[in-house]
């Protein structure tokens, strides 16, 4: 007799194989049931330096200040394609920010080039007084430009330790320009900032420089003082 021989397997001994698959298939569907959570909006990092200052003491400007190591000055050789008022118009550039500050010197009550419009609509130079008001005006006028980006813009009176006064202004949003300030003795002297990155404006990934570059300018401003000649 014989002994029986065992039933073929219908699934062509492919058991294992097919409890593989359907592990697989679960887990598949585990996953997809699973709930998404999306990552944050970031930006890259920005390794800022210590703040460290040098100063600025050429004796053939009217005024000196501190500003910082990591940056340069240069001297403003054009103004919308005219030349400066006068030979103490200068620039701090920051390489490493991609930023540069603005700074333009007037003489209060001193003679100044300036445009009349003629009725024709075109433009004839001319020559009049830096008034003191009208300059302040000028430099209100000037940061409400920005007024078409800007999400906000304040001013702050500054007082400082050597006895200079004048305004910070701060400008929110995506403006091309976030400080802008200018400082007088309202009978000589006369200086305007105004802080520009050369970028596209984004507020959110610009304000941790923004916020740097902006106790450079406290402590410019704290340090400023004015050379008689």
């Amino acid at each position: 007799m014989h002994p029986q021989k065992p039933a073929p397997d219908p699934t062509g001994n492919r058991g294992p194989f097919m409890l593989l698959g359907m592990m697989i298939l679960i887990l598949m569907v585990t996953a997809c049931n699973s709930v998404y959570t999306p990552k944050k909006t970031a930006y890259f990092r920005i390794d800022l330096p210590q703040h460290q200052y040098q100063r600025f003491n050429d004796t053939s400007y009217p005024y000196s200040f501190d500003y910082p190591v990591y940056a340069s000055i240069v001297k403003d050789s054009t103004y919308f394609d005219s030349l400066p008022e006068n030979n103490y118009w200068i620039n701090i550039d920051y390489p490493q920010f991609d930023a540069r500050l603005f700074l333009s010197y007037k003489i209060v009550n001193g003679l100044a080039p300036y445009k009349v419009r003629q009725p024709d609509g075109s433009y004839k130079d001319s020559m009049g007084l830096n008034q003191f008001e009208l300059m302040v005006k000028d430099a209100r006028k000037l940061t409400d430009k920005n007024n078409v980006a800007a999400s906000s813009i304040s001013d702050s009176l500054m007082h400082t330790p050597t006895g200079i006064t004048g305004l910070f202004f701060r400008v929110g949003g995506n403006a091309a320009t976030a400080s802008q300030f200018f400082l007088s003795d309202s009978t000589t002297h006369f200086l305007r900032g105004a802080l520009y990155f050369n970028v596209t404006p984004n507020a959110d990934s610009l304000m941790p420089v923004q916020n740097f570059l902006r106790e450079d300018l406290e402590h410019m401003i704290n340090t400023l003082r004015w050379r008689n000649k």
